[in-house]
């Protein structure tokens, strides 16, 4: 494996979970800077804490695990992602509306009743929560005040803030708390194992391409009142820069979206090479698409050149998986930036759209 171009090492399809008996059964959090993990007499202590670097509260939350779990809420499409990812959508037994849902286990389990829908934040449906008897409920950092009304359950909350991470190994990692919570802590290696060796082999061949000259890349689009981009300092950019890209907004110091005047980032991005942009689109999303929201769009290089990286909301798990795969969101931009090092690998999220 280790000889394996990066290519070829994405193009293998063995099972990762069929050899999590081979991995070691303790956790060791390596890029993850909200989770900490000790090993003591009673049990695994896990401590819980914002990794946003610009976060004004740092609350640390301590859990200790004595006995495997098998019963979870899940209040977010990115947390159901960290089950998903191992495997493990049957130990959810309620789940917030989403707008968007991709994983077939979760939907013929909502079906046949194993999972409940419990609502959504501000209007939780606290009879089904208690009638499904989690042994936790996991929250998110980003709302406020919705979740305040699940303490009345009198059931465990646990703050799940992997979408703050600003180190995309360090998102991913967060599904190791998934494994210690629910002994599947082997299995949790073994898929971030696979994970990690995927990214830091990609990240490394684009390296030594050496360019003296980056590509260059903006972001995001007009969203309402200004156009909205990813921070300088934030997951998206690291996946630029390992991408071998220069992000024209690097400089910025925020870790998570930012908005700005239209004309201000326009500018910056007019002679940018790429250009990443999401959204959520009934079917095919097009540069005539594009073009029709602002017809300004249309004067810019990466629109011109065809060179603008999308991704649908509405057609592609992103939203589940996107932060616990960030070895596709990797390649995916490889595949448009460096096409060369990728020949065979189909996008899995963001496509050059036409």
């Amino acid at each position: 494996m280790k000889n394996c171009t990066a290519d070829e090492l994405f193009a293998q399809h063995d099972s990762v979970l069929a050899h999590s008996d081979e991995y070691s059964d303790t956790i060791v959090i390596k890029y993850a800077k909200g989770l900490k993990v000790d090993y003591k007499e009673d049990g695994v202590h896990v401590s819980i804490c914002n990794p946003d670097p610009n976060a004004k509260m740092k609350k640390t939350e301590e859990i200790v695990i004595s006995n495997p779990s098998s019963r979870f809420i899940c209040t977010t499409a990115l947390q159901l992602g960290n089950f998903e990812a191992l495997g493990l959508e049957d130990k959810i037994v309620g789940m917030n509306s989403l707008k968007n849902l991709f994983s077939p286990k979760m939907k013929e389990q909502i079906k046949n009743g194993s999972t409940v829908k419990i609502g959504k934040e501000g209007n939780f449906d606290l009879e089904s929560v208690v009638a499904s008897k989690p042994d936790y409920i996991f929250v998110s950092a980003s709302k406020h005040g919705g979740f305040e009304v699940l303490k009345d359950c009198n059931i465990p909350l646990i703050s799940h803030h992997g979408y703050k991470e600003t180190d995309p190994l360090g998102q991913a990692e967060w599904i190791k708390l998934i494994g210690i919570l629910t002994g599947e802590t082997r299995r949790a290696n073994a898929v971030f194992a696979d994970i990690e060796t995927k990214y830091l082999k990609l990240k490394d061949e684009v390296a030594a391409q050496k360019s003296d000259k980056l590509p260059t890349v903006i972001s995001g689009r007009q969203i309402r009142d200004g156009w909205y981009f990813v921070g300088g300092k934030s997951y998206m950019a690291q996946i630029f820069s390992d991408a071998g890209t220069e992000y024209i907004m690097k400089d910025n110091s925020e870790s998570g979206g930012v908005t700005e005047d239209f004309e201000s980032v326009y500018v910056k991005g007019l002679n940018a090479d790429f250009w990443q942009t999401d959204g959520a689109h009934s079917g095919e999303y097009t540069l005539n698409d594009l073009a029709a929201e602002d017809e300004r769009y249309a004067t810019m290089e990466a629109f011109k050149n065809n060179q603008v990286v999308f991704c649908n909301l509405s057609e592609t798990p992103y939203r589940e998986l996107g932060g616990v795969q960030p070895h596709y969101i990797l390649a995916d931009f490889v595949k448009a930036f460096h096409p060369e090092l990728l020949p065979t690998y189909e996008p899995k999220y963001y496509k050059i759209i036409k």
